[in-house]
């Protein structure tokens, strides 16, 4: 007999892919999480039945929300992600020598415990000598450090739960407080398919705060409609054009070509940023 899971990404779509094993499950303080060991994917992390990563395609995601805004800063040594818990987005800051600092503020440690254990390929980078790991509210961690940080990376799940807060004009203000006076941040920002009104509000908000505002696109197989955007906020640094290149090749999909190409939308996308 086979077993599949299904994630219902809107009521009338779904992602279904055959599970060769259950690896793990649990309800945490916060959310019910598993573990899947995927015929298509690889290992699976799901998170309240929506999938968060996977072993197979994390590289784009991880790659795009980090070196994006990483290579638009000119000297990025003071970096804050709120969320990332499976550690993929802290592994790919790790890959910057310029950073000094990566402080990751995930709010429930069940899923860096369990990322550790069974998604070892994302967590590696957890215990760098650079890595500072804390267990709290993000939105309150912001909101307390005003003008420490050089790029804020917000690497939440969607927009419910204790992550509903991450995506509200309030939480941008922090972290606008938050970044140097040259700062950037970048939060991924759903799909331009299924979260129009989303990506309308939140675009609109971050452009109110910031001087710059942009948004970019990549394509992740497993997330809602395969079409997956980022927004960055900008106090002086326009993120299209790369401040500095990559010392090495270490990347699956980031390029600095794609990092300009990127910000190149299709109609219906631009769409949804005109006032």
């Amino acid at each position: 007999m086979s077993i599949w899971f299904t994630e219902k990404q809107t009521p009338n779509v779904g992602i279904t892919c055959k599970v060769n094993a259950t690896l793990h499950v649990e309800q945490t303080p916060f959310q019910h999480l598993s573990i899947l060991e995927t015929e298509q994917f690889g290992r699976m992390l799901v998170l309240d039945g929506m999938v968060m990563t996977t072993s197979g395609d994390e590289f784009v995601y991880h790659e795009m929300i980090a070196h994006v805004p990483l290579f638009a800063h000119p000297n990025p040594q003071q970096v804050l992600i709120i969320g990332g818990g499976d550690g993929g987005t802290l592994r790919e800051v790790a890959k910057h020598p310029a950073v000094q600092r990566i402080v990751m503020v995930e709010i429930d440690a069940r899923v860096v415990e369990t990322s550790r254990q069974f998604l070892p390929e994302l967590s590696s980078a957890l215990d760098d000598a650079r890595a500072e790991i804390r267990y709290e509210d993000g939105i309150v961690y912001a909101a307390q450090h005003p003008n420490q940080f050089d790029v804020i990376l917000v690497d939440s799940t969607e927009p419910i739960g204790p992550a509903a807060g991450l995506f509200s004009r309030d939480f941008y203000q922090s972290v606008f407080a938050a970044l140097k006076p040259d700062g950037l941040f970048c939060a991924q920002t759903e799909s331009p398919f299924f979260n129009r009104d989303l990506i309308r509000r939140s675009y609109r908000d971050i452009a109110d705060i910031f001087p710059i505002a942009r948004l970019y696109l990549g394509s992740i197989p497993t997330y809602p409609s395969g079409l997956w955007s980022f927004t960055i906020g900008s106090k002086q640094l326009d993120p299209v054009k790369p401040q500095r290149l990559p010392e090495s090749q270490g990347f699956r999909y980031y390029t600095p070509e794609l990092h300009q190409a990127c910000f190149t939308l299709p109609k219906f996308v631009s769409d949804l940023l005109l006032p």
